[in-house]
């Protein structure tokens, strides 16, 4: 426990260095920052490359066009939120892919520089394109967000203390990677780091209902897409998707809290 509050007490003193911290593009909120946006996009390339190396693509021609067609419409949904909030320069050097992955684990994230995998597990559950666009549009909120290098800073931290990023990577490759990949939620490693906090969630969540909502897609559907995750959580083994997105009925109330705003953006 004493531990617990020696790591917490030193990421508070480090971020309130003006240096180690960023603004969140979302809310303002002030979160711990201490990779540079270029080492993250050449950290991301890196690490997505290698993952599709080790993993099989999917052959279902469908499933990709779907999860390519959503991406698109999801990406320029971001792009124009962030022109019209003049925040556009946090897209710099983005670009975007999205990719299926054949693996049944229900899950999906977003690499910084729009990164993103899909695996075909999650598509039962997303059932279709809507639900489809609830994902993607959580997972790339989390990167537009920077919640990605916020955790891996936290687990850094932790685990490096004052030791600089380049000295890490140096000195401990497998131990910073498994980090990236846990912040990621690309890795098996889940519970290396915290996972997302609420409020990383909550800040994923709202922005993910405008982005889908802006992209053509009913915010609405999020609220019976959660509740489908909800029933998988009460499984034996849940899903890794929910080791760092959980899905209670709290959550699913603060999303409904969360539609009329979103539905201010959606056009059908």
């Amino acid at each position: 426990m004493m531990r617990r509050i020696r790591q917490f007490l030193l990421l508070f003193l480090v971020c309130l260095t003006a240096a180690a911290c960023a603004t969140v593009p979302v809310t303002g909120r002030r979160q711990l920052s201490l990779i540079p946006a270029d080492t993250m996009l050449s950290m991301s390339y890196q690490q997505y490359d290698q993952f599709l190396d080790e993993h099989e693509l999917s052959d279902s021609k469908s499933d990709r066009e779907m999860v390519k067609q959503v991406g698109k419409n999801i990406a320029a949904a971001v792009g124009k939120y962030m022109k019209q909030n003049g925040m556009e320069d946090r897209l710099d050097n983005y670009n975007w892919e999205f990719r299926v992955v054949k693996d049944d684990s229900v899950n999906a994230w977003c690499m910084p520089g729009g990164k993103v995998v899909v695996y075909t597990g999650i598509l039962p559950v997303t059932e279709n394109r809507t639900g489809l666009a609830v994902v993607m549009g959580h997972e790339i909120a989390h990167a537009v967000a920077e919640h990605g290098n916020e955790r891996m800073s936290q687990g850094m931290l932790v685990q490096f203390g004052g030791v600089a990023l380049a000295k890490a990577l140096e000195t401990k490759p497998a131990v910073t990677r498994q980090l990236w990949m846990a912040a990621y939620g690309a890795g098996s490693q889940v519970g290396l780091l915290l996972p997302y906090s609420r409020l990383q969630e909550k800040e994923a969540d709202r922005l993910g209902l405008v982005f889908m909502a802006m992209a053509g897609y009913d915010p609405r559907a999020a609220v019976n897409f959660w509740q489908r995750m909800a029933e998988k959580k009460e499984g034996k083994n849940p899903p890794e998707f929910l080791s760092t997105h959980p899905a209670d009925q709290t959550r699913i109330s603060d999303i409904k809290s969360m539609i009329p705003e979103a539905m201010q953006y959606y056009k059908n």
